[in-house]
Formats: structure tokens, C-alpha cells, sequence
């Protein structure tokens, strides 16, 4: 049987159907409009919606196992939360959701919550999963070209306390492996939690600073005034995910999303590496925008 991952064309998703398509995974990729899409050889797309349960459970019926990954969206609970029942009615007990850092802690940020109620059904029902928490994504980063190498200011207001932002590439490692485990295991596997976390805590100055040093320029902090970024935001985004966006940093000011010691090593020990820094990051970004 094979592997479904949703949300198959996004920035995680490819990553992960790319990497299990590698390691020989027969793989089905899930997509609105998988003509449209580009898979490596041997995966099959497979078209669907998450709000279509016709589709949904004709895509489900062919799968052993599940990745499931929804985008931040006014209906995301509904989405997952359907998807969830009708793999509990194709007998689905291989499951891997990728979900956010501290979903339990930041009660008033929607898309927290939302994530929170998705892994309550899993706890409920006792589903074999893996729940992957990963930290606040270096590569939103990547999108600061006019402001980092323009401007020279670090814009996002993620504020002095900070956070172990994590690589997109070591999130999408790390669930690959995780549905290898469990597609490969001779029987459903124990739920467990993983937290996907960066080497390093970066406040705003620290980044700013990173940059710095990258681009042999001064670029500075942004500065932490969340209504600004809000209004900025809007410009790209819907009001109400500005809004989200915005309560989501001002718990940054706060608490802050740092990792322990333990969550560090314990998944450098599952993907067999380094963490990747930010530094690094931040390199191989600013070769791309130097060149591109």
C-alpha cells in the first residue's frame, strides 16, 4: 500500500514526497490540481480536496499510510478534522500530522488552537500517530528580499525573547522518516510527539545581525510594534490572517517558542545530522538573491 501526502505542492509537502520517492516509497500525492504539478518519477498524483469526502475517501481507500498536512485556513479544523474521521473509516493506523510548537501554549493565536483541536481527536481516539511540532520556519525568511537587501531591515517582529526557528528541509526530513518508520513497521506503532526545532535561539538583533554579517552590510532590527506589521501584512495577506500572524508574534514578545537541550538532540539523533543553522540559511539565501 502506499503512502498519501497531502498538501503535496506546498513547501513541506514536496519536500517529503520528494525524499520518500528516493528512499523507493510507493507514494501518492495529493493535490486540487495535480496536472498542474511537477513529482518526481514514480509518484502517482492523485487529485482531491479535503472538503471533497468523495475524493478523500477514494484516495484514502488506495493508502496504508497518511501525512497529513493542511494549510492555515478559515476551515483548516474542518479539513483535518474530516480527513482524520474518513482514515478512521478506511482503517488508517500509520499517521503523521504536522501540526506547530507549543499548539497547547498559545490558546488565543487561531491557527494554534486549531492544530490543538486536531491533535485532541488523535489523543481522543487513541490514532497511531506521530504529531511533529515544528518551530517557526527559517525559509518565511526567504520573502525578505526588498526589505533585507533593499532596505536593510529585518521586518518580522518576532521580538528580544526568541526562538529555534527550524529549516523547512530538516521538518520534511524528519516526517519522511517518521512514515518510514511507521509505513515499514509490522504493525501500528505508539503515538508520540516530536518537537522540530533549530540549533540556535534568535531574537530579532540576532538575526538582523546574522544578515549583517552574510551580506557585508548593516541591517538592522525592524523593531517589535505589531500594529505596524499588522497594517504591512495586510497588503499581502487577508485581514484575518494578519490578525493571526500578529497575535502569534506578540506570544513571541512574551514566552518566546526556544528549545530545550532534549528536543535538540533528540532530533539531531532521528535525522542522523547537524541541525541546519540559520546562518546557513540566511548564505545560501542571499546567494540566491545575489545571483537570481
Amino acid at each position: 500500500m502506499a503512502i498519501l501526502v497531502t498538501g503535496s505542492t506546498g513547501t513541506i509537502g514536496s519536500l517529503v514526497v520528494t525524499y520518500l520517492a528516493s528512499k523507493g516509497a510507493e507514494v501518492h500525492a495529493l493535490a486540487r490540481a495535480p496536472e498542474k504539478a511537477r513529482f518526481p518519477d514514480g509518484v502517482m498524483p492523485v487529485k482531491g480536496d479535503f472538503l471533497d469526502v468523495d475524493a478523500m475517501r477514494a484516495a484514502l481507500a488506495k493508502a496504508r499510510t497518511l501525512f497529513l498536512l493542511n494549510a492555515v485556513t478559515p476551515d483548516e479544523v474542518t479539513q483535518a478534522l474530516i480527513t482524520l474521521n474518513l482514515a478512521r473509516e478506511a482503517g488508517i493506523e500509520r499517521i503523521v500530522y504536522l501540526s506547530v510548537y507549543r499548539s497547547d501554549k498559545f490558546a488565543e493565536v487561531p491557527h494554534f488552537t486549531g492544530k490543538y483541536t486536531v491533535e485532541q481527536m488523535i489523543e481522543q481516539f487513541d490514532l497511531p500517530a506521530t504529531i511533529l511540532h515544528p518551530n517557526y520556519f527559517m525559509q518565511n525568511d526567504a520573502n525578505l528580499k526588498d526589505a533585507i537587501l533593499g532596505h536593510g531591515v529585518y521586518p518580522p517582529p518576532i521580538g528580544k525573547v526568541g526562538l529555534s526557528m527550524v529549516d523547512t528541509r530538516d521538518i520534511a526530513e524528519a516526517a519522511a522518516l517518521c512514515l518510514l518508520q511507521r509505513e515499514q513497521a509490522a504493525g501500528p506503532l505508539s503515538r508520540e510527539a516530536i518537537e522540530l526545532v533549530g540549533p540556535e535561539i534568535l531574537t530579532g538583533n540576532a538575526v538582523a545581525g546574522i544578515w549583517s554579517k552574510v551580506l557585508n552590510k548593516p541591517v538592522r532590527y525592524g523593531g517589535d510594534d505589531l500594529a505596524a506589521f499588522e497594517r504591512q501584512f495586510r497588503a499581502f495577506a487577508p485581514a484575518w490572517m494578519a490578525y493571526d500572524v500578529r497575535l502569534m508574534f506578540g506570544r513571541f514578545h512574551r514566552d518566546g517558542m526556544a528549545a530545550t537541550q532534549g528536543e535538540i538532540d533528540r532530533l539531531t539523533r532521528l535525522l542522523g545530522h547537524p541541525l541546519r543553522s540559520y546562518r546557513d540559511f540566511a548564505a545560501e539565501t542571499a546567494k540566491q538573491w545575489q545571483t537570481g
